[in-house]
């Protein structure tokens, strides 16, 4: 067979493909909504909130069943995701649940600069009612509801993940390769060149408390995320920012890392200083050169 008839059935199968995918979103369309009820959770952040509560102020909802932190299959997925989140955010609420614990949840959307929210499903029956769990494992897909005027919530449709799926572009990139998408190594370190890992959370320590609140809401226009005691956490563009009633300016970046012993160590030999323990896996930090920051170790 030669380049020119291999190219025309490239073109045919690339259309029938095209065809086939239109006919199977023909038939997930047929089949009926499903009612379902107003599940609990407790979010990245500990708080408890309902399904209901995820939709916002939108009546759309994709949520994502991610199999944790232990699943580096799943995080590449999640990683793609991130980057359009914004885009998908836009249409309907989006969410992304997984069987860890908020606490884990956090720290490891922190390291890897995850900006949509997160729900843990653990010591729930969702996953298990939305057919993402069986024999006690849980399962890779999404599930898309609507919610009605009356605040009824409807699972609308599903899909499954895996590879080659159409919800994470890299495989098919690497079907384009020479050597395909055989051998594949899921690095799940950001940055592979050192333990340190910059996270997406900045605390900056300000006097003028209340005005600087105002400030970052108002002129920056920093989208307000929660207020705590003496401590109110903003985002922008991915970052989130945490502004504290201090009295003292500071400004602190953060670093996860996986052993926060051979680390602080490390740092100690290079002429840091520990400010303070928080716990045995969370440091405050500062260089020799002015620069202060958050060190902790991740919960897994």
């Amino acid at each position: 067979m030669n380049n020119v008839n291999v190219i025309k059935e490239i073109e045919v199968l690339e259309r029938d493909i095209y065809q086939k995918k239109k006919r199977l979103m023909e038939l997930k369309k047929s089949i009926p909504e499903s009612k379902v009820k107003n599940f609990e959770f407790v979010d990245s952040e500990e708080r408890r909130v309902t399904l209901s509560g995820l939709f916002g102020e939108k009546n759309e909802l994709m949520v994502i069943h991610n199999m944790g932190r232990s699943c580096r299959y799943c995080t590449m997925w999640a990683d793609g995701f991130n980057g359009v989140y914004h885009y998908l955010n836009g249409k309907a609420s989006f969410v992304v649940s997984s069987p860890d614990t908020p606490k884990a949840q956090a720290d490891f959307a922190a390291s890897r600069k995850w900006q949509f929210p997160m729900i843990s499903v653990r010591n729930t029956a969702f996953a298990e009612e939305m057919g993402f769990k069986e024999e006690g494992r849980y399962l890779p897909g999404v599930s898309t509801f609507r919610k009605d005027a009356e605040g009824n919530i409807y699972l609308h449709r599903q899909s499954n993940f895996g590879q080659g799926d159409d919800y994470c572009v890299t495989w098919h990139l690497f079907d384009l390769l020479p050597s395909g998408s055989e051998g594949v190594d899921i690095n799940e370190r950001m940055n592979d060149r050192s333990p340190f890992q910059l996270t997406n959370n900045i605390a900056i320590g300000i006097k003028k408390y209340e005005q600087g609140v105002d400030f970052y809401r108002k002129v920056l226009g920093m989208k307000l995320e929660g207020s705590y005691i003496n401590e109110t956490k903003f985002s922008s563009n991915g970052t989130n920012f945490y502004i504290e009633n201090h009295e003292e300016n500071n400004v602190y970046f953060e670093f996860e890392v996986e052993d926060i012993k051979q680390s602080k160590q490390q740092l100690l030999k290079n002429g840091c200083i520990i400010l303070k323990e928080n716990s045995k896996k969370s440091l405050m930090v500062a260089d020799p050169f002015g620069m202060k920051f958050h060190l902790y170790e991740s919960e897994t």
